[in-house]
């Protein structure tokens, strides 16, 4: 134990053991996962506290050899046995990007997206496009970089294979391989029942899609490709957040959607009331059933049934999804009418729409049935 902390205090690291961990130092080879407990302190006299997992009642899981943002963290839980509980000062020079660290943490603690406000470009780079984090302490930090303390408790420390592992500690290919089984999963949980464990199976599709698609250029092929396969797990979660009753969220979701879509469309030249055809379709792009026929085209007469009903009005919404949508809550409503003009003095105003019509017309400007 002497050699590991003098070693450490020629990289500028001092480590002061608080309390003894338990059986012999863990091989820690690549692979390896470390849950432990984290505090993180200012090295001045006050010792003012940044961040601590405790509070947010989930300790930090590090994967050894997978070039975590801060590899200081790294170096120092390779210390450390089961149990064991030590401070660490750490020069400016290991903890310069722990603003950056801090804030991705604190989005998840919050339920956001990790990459939140970031680009495709490096650490420095990132510090360097954005003014501010969003929080006045790592703001301040960033600013002026200084020493920092790090109290770490070791809970836990689990060999390669013997452990499930975190979508956000995979490499590329086992995040590509990984998002159709945490898909079938999420839907598998929604069918039994269990909404909130399936809306974290979602999110955690989401989230290793969203990280393959920082490293794209945006808008080139692969970023647009990877984009499509956020959208049907986006209205997934959506779902699961409906049934919970969390509206803002679902509202704020689904019209990112809407605009995004409708904005493609714009961009396609085809106008705001095209239709996205789904991978596999007959062309990318092609007139939508509502924008009206070609110049020229003669008008074909809509087919009718007794009473002057449309007969393909009651198989919309059956059969099974493609993308393995989930299906619409309830019985469909109906978009309200335009009110007459000039309207009635004592006439009430029509009802908003409810979020059934937002999901149908997102799932026609992608060409799904329902």
């Amino acid at each position: 134990m002497a050699d590991i902390i003098a070693k450490l205090r020629e990289d500028g690291i001092q480590k002061r053991v608080i309390q003894e961990g338990r059986g012999e130092l863990p091989d820690f080879q690549d692979g390896t996962k470390a849950t432990f407990h984290y505090r993180t302190l200012h090295s001045d006299e006050e010792g003012t506290v940044l961040d601590d997992s405790r509070v947010r009642g989930k300790p930090m899981e590090l994967i050894i050899g997978k070039k975590f943002k801060l590899p200081v963290w790294e170096t120092i839980v390779c210390t450390m046995r089961e149990g064991e509980i030590a401070q660490f000062c750490c020069d400016v020079k290991h903890v310069v990007l722990y603003p950056l660290v801090a804030k991705s943490l604190r989005n998840i603690a919050a339920g956001k997206d990790p990459l939140e406000g970031q680009r495709h470009c490096c650490g420095i780079a990132q510090m360097h496009e954005h003014n501010s984090l969003g929080h006045a302490d790592l703001d301040a930090l960033q600013q002026s970089p200084r020493p920092l303390i790090f109290d770490i408790e070791m809970l836990k420390v689990e060999s390669p294979g013997t452990y499930q592992q975190d979508p956000w500690a995979m490499t590329d290919e086992e995040k590509a391989k990984a998002v159709p089984l945490i898909h079938q999963e999420g839907n598998r949980l929604y069918r039994e029942g269990r909404v909130k464990e399936a809306a974290a199976k979602y999110y955690d599709a989401i989230a290793c899609l969203k990280n393959l698609q920082m490293k794209e250029q945006p808008g080139s092929p692969d970023w647009v490709q990877l984009d499509e396969q956020i959208t049907p797990l986006l209205l997934n979660y959506c779902q699961c957040k409906l049934v919970a009753q969390e509206y803002y969220e679902v509202l704020d979701h689904c019209s990112s959607i809407l605009s995004k879509q409708r904005q493609g469309l714009l961009q396609a030249g085809q106008g705001a009331r095209g239709r996205v055809e789904r991978p596999g379709g007959p062309g990318r792009l092609r007139q939508g059933a509502g924008a009206g026929p070609r110049a020229g085209a003669p008008r074909e007469p809509r087919a009718s049934g007794p009473g002057g009903a449309d007969p393909a009005e009651g198989r919309r919404g059956q059969g099974s999804l493609p993308g393995d949508l989930l299906p619409l809550m309830g019985p469909r409503t109906a978009c309200p009418a335009s009110p007459a003009w000039p309207p009635a003095a004592a006439a009430p105003a029509p009802a908003p729409p409810c979020f059934s019509v937002y999901k149908v017309r997102i799932y026609r400007s992608l060409g799904l049935p329902g």
